[in-house]
C-alpha cells in the first residue's frame, strides 16, 4: 500500500475556507465566467486576472499544497502593523500615511538580460494568469511573525515571459521612489539611500514559491502592505519581500541590496530564516506571533527556512548558511 505523507505546512481546503464562504466564490467565478462567454470573448481569456483596483475584491483559486494550517493574523492587525520606511519607521505610520501614495496607474520597468525588456502596465505585467491565494507564514527579522493569506501569482511564471538570458543568474527589484509621495523618503532623518532595493538569485525567484501578491484576503493590496505589486519569499525574512515594485532586472552580478548596504554584518543578502545564526543583537531562536503584544507576547519556536525547507533547502546545498545571514 502507498503511503504519502503531506508537508507539515500543508491544509486541505477544508480547514481554511467555511464552505458557505467558498460556495459563494465558487458561485461569484462561475458568474464571472458566464458574463465574459456571453460577452463573445476567447475562451482562453475567460479566467485571466482582473486588474487589482484599490479596494477591490479579487477571485483566486485556492492552493492548499501551499498554504500552511496556522491560525491567521487577523486582518487589522497585518494591515495596521507594517515596516514601509518609505511612509516613516514607526509600525503605525504606513497605515497612516500610505494613503498619499498613488497606485492607479501603475507601470513596471523590465530591463537587462532579458528578451523582451520594456515598460509594461500592470495589467500587461500579470495577465493572463490567474490569480491564486496562498496562505503563508511572514517572519519578520525583528522576531515577530503573522500568518497572511496572499493573492498573487508565481514570480516564475511572469518572469519566464521576459525571456531570461543564460547570462541572467539575478534578478533586481526596486521600490517607487517619489519623495512628493513617500514622506519617508524626504526625511532629512533617513539614512537610507532611495530607491529601495532587493534581489534574488535567479534560481530562488524561480522556486515555486516565490509569490508576486497583489491582495491579500481576498481584496487588492492596501497601499502599507505594498500596493498594488509586492514579492513575497516565504522563507526569508520579510526584508526580502520588497514592496511597490516599479523595477525588474535580470543581471549576471549580485545586486546590492538596501539593507546590506547599510549594515552587511545585520542584513545579508540571504537573509534566510534560520534558527541557528542570532541576529547580532538578538536572538533568532524564537518568534512573537502576532497578535501578541510586548507586553503579553506569544513566543513560538522559529524553524529553520520558516517551515519551508522540503522546498527549498536544495538552493543552498553546500553553502555556509552562517555566512549569508
Amino acid at each position: 500500500m502507498l503511503i504519502t505523507t503531506r508537508p507539515p505546512w500543508q491544509i486541505p481546503y477544508s480547514e481554511v475556507t467555511p464552505e458557505p464562504v467558498y460556495l459563494s466564490r465558487r458561485a461569484f467565478m462561475a458568474g464571472m465566467a458566464a458574463s465574459v462567454a456571453g460577452a463573445g470573448l476567447l475562451p482562453g481569456l475567460a479566467t485571466a486576472a482582473p486588474v487589482p483596483r484599490p479596494g477591490q475584491s479579487l477571485p483566486s483559486t485556492f492552493v492548499p499544497e501551499y498554504s500552511t494550517r496556522e491560525e491567521q493574523t487577523p486582518y487589522e492587525d497585518a494591515t495596521r502593523y507594517n515596516n514601509f520606511y518609505e511612509f516613516g519607521t514607526g509600525k503605525g505610520d504606513p497605515a497612516r500615511y500610505a494613503g498619499e501614495m498613488t497606485v492607479e496607474p501603475w507601470s513596471v520597468v523590465v530591463e537587462g538580460a532579458c528578451g523582451k525588456p520594456g515598460t509594461y502596465a500592470l495589467e500587461d505585467l500579470l495577465k493572463p494568469v490567474e490569480y491564486q491565494e496562498r496562505v503563508y507564514r511572514l517572519r519578520c527579522v525583528e522576531a515577530w511573525s503573522m500568518v497572511i493569506p496572499w493573492i498573487g501569482v508565481p514570480l516564475a511564471e511572469v518572469l519566464r515571459r521576459f525571456e531570461p538570458g543564460s547570462n541572467a543568474k539575478f534578478v533586481a527589484f526596486e521600490t517607487l521612489y517619489d519623495p512628493e509621495q513617500m514622506r519617508g523618503q524626504r526625511s532629512l532623518f533617513s539614512t537610507i539611500d532611495w530607491p529601495y532595493r532587493e534581489g534574488l538569485r535567479l534560481d530562488e525567484a524561480m522556486n515555486e514559491l516565490s509569490f508576486l501578491a497583489v491582495g491579500l484576503y481576498g481584496k487588492t493590496l492596501p497601499n502599507q502592505n505594498g500596493a498594488p505589486l509586492r514579492l513575497v519569499v516565504p522563507w526569508k525574512y520579510g526584508f526580502k519581500s520588497i514592496k511597490s515594485i516599479v523595477k525588474i532586472r535580470f543581471q549576471e552580478m549580485r545586486p546590492v541590496t538596501t539593507w546590506e548596504s547599510i549594515a552587511p554584518n545585520e542584513y545579508g543578502f540571504y537573509a534566510n530564516v534560520n534558527p541557528e545564526v542570532d541576529h547580532p543583537r538578538w536572538s533568532q531562536k524564537r518568534e512573537r506571533r502576532l497578535p501578541s503584544g510586548l507586553l503579553s507576547p506569544h513566543w513560538i519556536e522559529t524553524r529553520k527556512f520558516n517551515g519551508y525547507g522540503e522546498q527549498v533547502a536544495h538552493l543552498y546545498r553546500g553553502m555556509d548558511l552562517s555566512k549569508f545571514y
